[in-house]
């Protein structure tokens, strides 16, 4: 019976012991695990958001195309640590799940992703310079009438579901409000001034003035009001 036991609890701490092993980090500590010796570090985007703009010595696998990311990860050391990220925590967070089930003792991912990583003014690497939206072109677009600016980006899950609710909007209330795009990952001086750390962000202006802002998914008749309110 003892005996028993013991190998109850030697399995649970074990057990625990490896889920420790897996974790979510913020910028500061990524950074910080990024100039240890032996690290592995790792993009899970697509090739063309890694030209854009990708951390020194980072390695690129597409976590959107099973195929490649499988192949290229087997060429990685599952004893050696690795660091993941992506652009907003999303596809790394579930990359790193399932790097955990083939056997990689150590991972861990970089909360808020490379969003948050630029809002810290931290360096990259960029072989295609995005042309970013000026502070000054922004507010100029407010400065009248009703304004709905959308911050969100292709690659966020979330801004992708809010795409048919925009799209009623649209078709519902025509031309009474100006939709205004900000990319969330391409426009980060706007996102700054802004204020914004999630996507998707929703800001309703009035004659320049801010009168609402939501965060994350929205309803339909939440925006709606939003813009019809006098």
């Amino acid at each position: 019976m003892k005996l028993k036991f013991f190998l109850l609890i030697n399995i649970y701490l074990c057990g625990a012991s490896i889920q420790a092993q897996m974790s979510t980090i913020g910028v500061v500590d990524f950074e910080q695990k990024m100039s240890e010796p032996s690290i592995q570090l790792l993009d899970v985007r697509t090739s063309g958001e890694y030209k854009m703009g990708h951390l020194k010595k980072s390695l690129q696998a597409d976590w959107f195309d099973q195929k490649q990311f499988a192949d290229r990860i087997q060429h990685l050391d599952k004893k050696i640590p690795v660091l993941l990220y992506c652009a907003s925590g999303v596809r790394s967070g579930e990359a790193m799940k399932w790097m955990k089930e083939q056997g990689f003792e150590v991972l861990a991912n970089l909360k808020g992703g490379l969003t948050a990583w630029k809002l810290a003014a931290k360096p990259l690497v960029v072989l295609i310079e995005p042309k970013q939206m000026s502070v000054k072109n922004f507010s100029a677009l407010l400065s009248e009438g009703t304004v709905l600016v959308d911050i969100g980006a292709e690659w966020c899950p979330p801004c992708k579901k809010m795409e048919p609710v925009l799209q009623q909007l649209q078709k519902e209330l025509g031309t009474s409000y100006t939709l205004v795009i900000v990319d969330g990952g391409i426009d980060i001086e706007v996102m700054k001034y802004l204020k914004a750390e999630g996507l998707p962000t929703f800001i309703v202006y009035k004659n320049g003035q801010e009168t609402w802002r939501k965060q994350g998914i929205v309803a339909y008749e939440m925006l709606k009001a939003a813009l019809e309110k006098k």
